[in-house]
């Protein structure tokens, strides 16, 4: 096997395998199943035997459950060779589904994205199944890793007996009322089962991803949308979206799922509150003029005296507020807010612009945004699932903000590796986006630094 290839099936004698028992990292030695000893070369009796045991013991804790019939795959490439890549992840893909896919999403470097037409036609007849969906992105993710500004592919398939999809293609057009979203295939023009929900990718440039969550919001809602912005192009038709054996260069594609897989939504927006929420007693498009009956900034800047030094620091660099997205909640806390950035402050009138609409009488609060913040969020969240004493996650896709991963932490591979670490090496694939998909208090909202991520576990 080559350099730079990750893959997961069972348990694999990966890097938290080889730090657990101290075993040294050799090259040449890909990982394989740990009860392929004899390949691997190590003498895993005696002195390593206690240790196993108490590993194997841990992560049967987190495994998926056995009794479900659904299987899920995933590889990464780091081939700087686009058809090379492509091919290596279905190869090892496949060997860990070992059925034919029901639904593969793909996810390639902005650096192949020149290639996507042959990396359409190619993942088809490699994996026999044209319910491809995917994009290129700036930033690629896998089992614990993320790799950025450098040539990655990344592929996650599903077999899910039981699971229904449609695959969308869709486009903005302008009208005279504004837009629309044309392409719905018409097998969705009813009602929507209860369990529905979707997985979106779209093009930044072309498509108007706001005017699709605001109509969903209104016309199905609590339908769960995950996905984000195709990232990594600055110009129009740079980016790529995968829709089958077709490569676009406009509009959104996706995946309309139903079924027996129950989806649970985790969406890390990296900030916390900080002070009281206030009511907004004055405000105009996405400018808030009062709150609590003074001038916004008069309000902020009572709150910052009060703030110790540090505080202080990450309001003048990482300004936030959050909006209640449900007022029907005796208390608010960190996860109860839509977080959107202060686009500038006016100290004429003590005004404060926002990055969202905003209306007199929403609660909103001051949030600030830092690693430490973020990474603690996303610890919690994760840590509910795992604590959750139900069904552990089979599989994730992670839609991250291409303004988190290195640009926001000190550490490498944070979010990919945090969900390997808590949920275990579950197959995962995804993107840093220029823009992410995930529900708050049941509505989907275009996000910016946050971290979407969709789980699959069993129903029962």
């Amino acid at each position: 096997m080559k350099s730079g290839v990750r893959q997961t099936y069972g348990y694999q004698l990966d890097d938290r395998f080889r730090d657990h028992f101290g075993v040294p990292d050799t090259p040449g030695i890909a990982p394989e199943f740990i009860s392929q000893e004899a390949e691997i070369g190590y003498d895993l009796s005696c002195s390593f035997l206690p240790r196993i045991v108490a590993f194997l013991a841990d992560c049967l804790c987190m495994a998926p459950s056995a009794s479900s019939p659904h299987r899920f795959a995933s590889a990464l490439s780091t081939d700087p060779d686009p058809l090379a890549a492509a091919l290596q992840v279905c190869r090892l893909a496949k060997e860990q589904l070992r059925a034919t896919p029901d639904l593969a999403v793909l996810f390639v470097s902005a650096q192949h994205a020149p290639q996507a037409d042959a990396l359409a036609m190619l993942v088809c007849e490699a994996l026999g199944t044209e319910n491809v969906i995917g994009c290129t992105a700036e930033g690629i993710v896998g089992v614990g890793r993320e790799v950025e500004f450098e040539p990655a592919v990344s592929l996650w398939l599903a077999s899910w007996p039981g699971v229904f999809t449609t695959q969308l293609r869709l486009n903005y057009e302008r009208t005279r009322d504004g837009g629309a979203i044309q392409g719905w295939p018409a097998e969705l023009e009813g009602e929507w089962p209860a369990d529905a929900f979707l997985l979106l990718l779209a093009e930044p440039l072309t498509f108007q991803a706001d005017l699709l969550l605001e109509r969903l919001n209104e016309d199905r809602p609590g339908v769960p949308i995950h996905g984000g912005m195709a990232s990594g192009g600055y110009n129009p038709g740079e980016n790529r979206l995968f829709c089958g054996r077709e490569a676009l260069v406009e509009g959104a594609v996706g995946v309309f799922v139903h079924g027996d897989i129950k989806l649970r939504s985790i969406v890390s927006q990296g900030c916390r509150p900080i002070g009281k929420p206030f009511v907004v007693t004055k405000a105009e498009r996405n400018v808030i003029h009062e709150l609590g009956g003074k001038p916004a900034l008069l309000q902020l800047k009572e709150l910052f005296d009060t703030l110790p030094t540090r505080e202080q620091v990450l309001v003048q660099r990482n300004l936030h507020v959050g909006r209640v997205v449900s007022e029907y909640q005796a208390t608010f806390g960190q996860g109860d807010f839509l977080v959107r950035n202060v686009m500038g402050i006016d100290p004429n009138d003590g005004a404060i612009a926002l990055g969202d609409y905003i209306r007199t009488g929403q609660t909103v609060q001051f949030h600030v945004r830092d690693q430490e913040a973020a990474d603690a969020e996303l610890k919690q969240m994760l840590n509910v699932v795992k604590k959750s004493g139900g069904p552990q996650p089979l599989a994730g896709l992670l839609f991250a903000c291409n303004g988190r991963g290195s640009r926001m932490f000190s550490q490498s591979d944070h979010d990919a590796g945090l969900i390997a670490k808590l949920l275990g090496d579950i197959p995962l694939a995804g993107l840093f986006a220029a823009g992410e998909f995930g529900p708050v208090g049941h509505q989907n909202f275009l996000h910016g630094h946050t971290a979407s991520i969709a789980l699959f576990e069993p129903r029962s």
